[in-house]
């Protein structure tokens, strides 16, 4: 069943794309439409999974079998990574430390430092990362981000290690 749900690597890198897709569209509707705050680690793992896209995406365009091994490694790398900040904020949610700050409020910044220093600390994040804001099953956005991002390596593995 999962050779025909995933198929080729062209498909799961297809299939890695559209998830990419799909949640960082949700990471924004959380972020301007719920109001959320992200955090530095949460803009990281965006970045992730921003990269992971492109990989995903650009490597399942063309017919050639060494465009997709190579975009499966690189892919598998970017989740992996993914998968790691999500598990490190996980641990630091489930064990906070006592004293838990990312970085400064948005207004903050921009009162206090120069808009050429403040603009790429917005970019940074303003969020805690030891704070939970929203959940979904019992578990938070860190720890659905985790299994998501674990998910799409074990595909790209499989992808990865299956022979024909």
């Amino acid at each position: 069943m999962l050779t025909t749900l995933l198929g080729t690597r062209r498909k799961v890198l297809a299939w890695v794309f559209a998830i990419c897709v799909l949640l960082l569209a949700f990471a924004l509707y959380l972020q301007h439409v719920v109001g959320l705050e992200p955090c530095p680690m949460c803009i990281v793992q965006r970045y992730a999974l921003f990269l992971v896209a492109i990989v995903a995406g650009l490597s399942a365009l063309p017919r050639a079998r060494s465009v997709h091994l190579a975009g499966t490694v690189l892919a598998l790398v970017g989740s992996g990574f993914g998968a790691f900040v999500a598990a490190r904020q996980s641990f630091l949610q489930w064990y906070p430390p006592e004293f838990a700050s990312c970085s400064r409020d948005f207004y903050g910044m921009i009162e206090t430092f120069p808009l050429r220093r403040a603009i790429p600390m917005i970019f940074k994040g303003s969020g805690d990362c030891t704070a939970i804001d929203w959940t979904f099953l019992g578990l938070s956005i860190a720890n659905w981000s985790f299994i998501a991002f674990a998910g799409m390596a074990i595909a790209l593995l499989y992808a990865l290690l299956r022979r024909k």
